[in-house]
């Protein structure tokens, strides 16, 4: 697993209802060594998302070309088609199928009870009841990450790179897989505020009551346009949107405001959109290689339902490089990220949060 890197060291196919990417039909990598086939489903933002569907079907195909064995994708265009799309994968022949998100979990819940001979992943969500009680399956394993460990890093970036000392952040839904970005966040900046004796405010979200700003989705940018300029309207300068490519509707509010900065979260922001020069950095779930490390152990006969986390101290979570503020950050700044990522990673720093895996 590779973490990013921050100074050296932090920076960190079936036509079934939807249709799969070209380069995911049929085989990757040549001939197989064996007939195991890793599959997936994406949730409605598609494989092009710039976020997490994205960076999973990245992980697979890597799968499918260092492995040597097949793979195949299917995209979704919305709910209806979750169950169909994990039904037309079974009958493909599939060993293995991965639904990316939290919106699969029923589909894959039901999938995995139709079928206890296939095996399943679900990124992003554990499997509960109506009421919300655990469930556990053989055949299917949660992909989850402790995302408040790097988002601690990016909040106490952000609170001390923020001139107004207002900061903010808002999420698509409130389910735990965007909450939790939204605690560590919260937690960082409540340290650089200790460590530094300023009072940066957080505008957004309450940890302590699990109340804050949602959109109502992770597709309407213009929700996210709308809720990061009335933070930028009450002086906020730097913003963490959890909503994928809802994200990139504060992007347009933030590109028009001089002074404005954004943290990006799953993946790199500054390498995957084209509002680059906002990223102040990124909170990157290593969500590509978590699925190949999952593919990778049940290719070799390996699956287990244990589920997988991702965290600081092995590469599953971290923050990305600086990019185009790395001159512009304090050099005790910098050095202290670098600092709080060793003592996360050794376990002297424990970051807490009720939204953790």
């Amino acid at each position: 697993m590779r973490a990013a890197a921050l100074g050296g060291a932090v920076a960190l196919a079936l036509a079934a209802c939807g249709s799969a990417p070209d380069e995911a039909e049929e085989t990757a990598g040549g001939d197989t060594a064996s007939d195991f086939k890793a599959c997936m489903v994406s949730d409605q933002g598609g494989y092009d998302d710039q976020s997490f569907n994205q960076s999973g079907y990245e992980g697979l195909v890597r799968a499918g070309e260092e492995l040597g064995i097949e793979i195949n994708a299917l995209e979704s265009s919305g709910d209806s088609d979750y169950g169909p799309n994990i039904d037309s994968l079974v009958q493909d022949g599939c060993t293995l199928i991965i639904g990316v998100g939290f919106l699969l979990e029923q589909a894959i819940e039901d999938g995995a009870t139709a079928n206890p001979d296939v095996e399943f992943a679900l990124i992003d969500s554990t499997f509960s009841d109506d009421d919300f009680n655990p469930l556990e399956f053989d055949n299917a394993k949660p992909i989850l990450f402790n995302t408040a460990e790097a988002s601690y890093l990016a909040g106490y970036v952000g609170a001390a790179m923020s001139e107004s000392d207002v900061v903010g952040t808002f999420g698509g839904l409130p389910i735990p897989s965007v909450q939790i970005f939204m605690d560590g966040f919260v937690d960082g900046v409540a340290a650089w505020n200790e460590e530094s004796g300023e009072s940066v405010r957080v505008l957004g979200w309450d940890k302590e009551a699990q109340d804050g700003s949602f959109t109502g989705d992770f597709e309407t940018q213009a929700n996210g346009q709308n809720t990061a300029q009335g933070f930028i309207d009450q002086g906020a300068d730097v913003i963490m949107p959890v909503a994928g490519p809802v994200g990139l509707g504060a992007a347009a509010a933030a590109s028009g405001v001089e002074g404005t900065k954004l943290i990006w979260v799953d993946n790199d922001g500054y390498n995957t959109t084209e509002y680059g020069s906002l990223m102040l950095t990124s909170v990157m779930k290593q969500i590509g290689d978590a699925v190949f490390e999952v593919v990778r152990e049940a290719s070799a006969g390996n699956f287990t339902n244990e589920p997988y986390v991702g965290t600081i101290e092995n590469g599953g979570v971290g923050i990305a490089p600086f990019h185009d503020f790395e001159a512009e950050i304090p050099a005790e700044v910098s050095e202290r990220v670098e600092e709080l990522y060793a003592q996360i990673a050794s376990g002297e720093l424990v970051i807490e949060s009720p939204n953790s895996p």
